[in-house]
């Protein structure tokens, strides 16, 4: 009797920083609770109180869809593949050979001397396949993705703004990062 040879391929999943989901929830709390509140108070002595209440459960329901995206929100890092799972919902399949540059930078965030650090993946083309910003991923998160891209890294070693990252690379951006807003940078 022959046996049969089975490979284990062991998959990595990469989620977002946890401490976001905690401020998220605190924020819609700190924004809600008080404005309900009075809400209530205001509506309830003369009856139309129903319609705070369909509307503060639109909210809940609102915010209980996010707590879900956010959960749902993966990088998967397969033998063959990276699989990003965004917060809608979109899942994104990259494959090494797809994969024209990685770029890994820190940008300055806003108007601070603080940096984070932002991933980059391009297809052969030129076009953005993956982006990781600090914000959501740690650094270590980032290298691992590149590690398992098995393409040379392009590492800015000059930390860089929103400005900078705009004249220099703006394929780089979402479309809506690529015009600079009125009165800004």
């Amino acid at each position: 009797m022959e046996q049969e040879s089975v490979v284990m391929t062991k998959s990595v999943v990469l989620r977002p920083h946890a401490h976001l989901f905690t401020r998220g929830i605190v924020a819609v709390l700190a924004l809600t609770t008080p404005v309900f509140a009075v809400l209530y108070w205001l509506t309830f002595p003369d009856g139309s109180w129903p319609l705070v209440l369909a509307i503060h459960i639109i909210a809940v329901v609102a915010t209980v869809l996010a707590v879900f995206a956010f959960f749902g929100t993966t990088i998967q890092l397969l033998p063959d593949t990276v699989r990003e799972r965004g917060f809608f919902g979109r899942v994104t399949d990259i494959r090494p050979g797809m994969v024209g540059s990685v770029v890994l930078l820190d940008l300055y965030e806003g108007s601070t001397l603080d940096t984070l650090p932002q991933l980059f993946v391009t297809d052969v083309d030129g076009r953005l396949l993956l982006r990781l910003r600090g914000q959501f991923w740690s650094r270590e998160d980032m290298e691992r993705v590149a590690d398992q891209l098995d393409v040379p890294v392009t590492l800015r070693r000059e930390s860089m703004t929103l400005t900078e990252l705009r004249r220099d690379s703006p394929e780089l951006l979402y479309w809506f990062e690529r015009f600079p807003r009125v009165g800004r940078g």
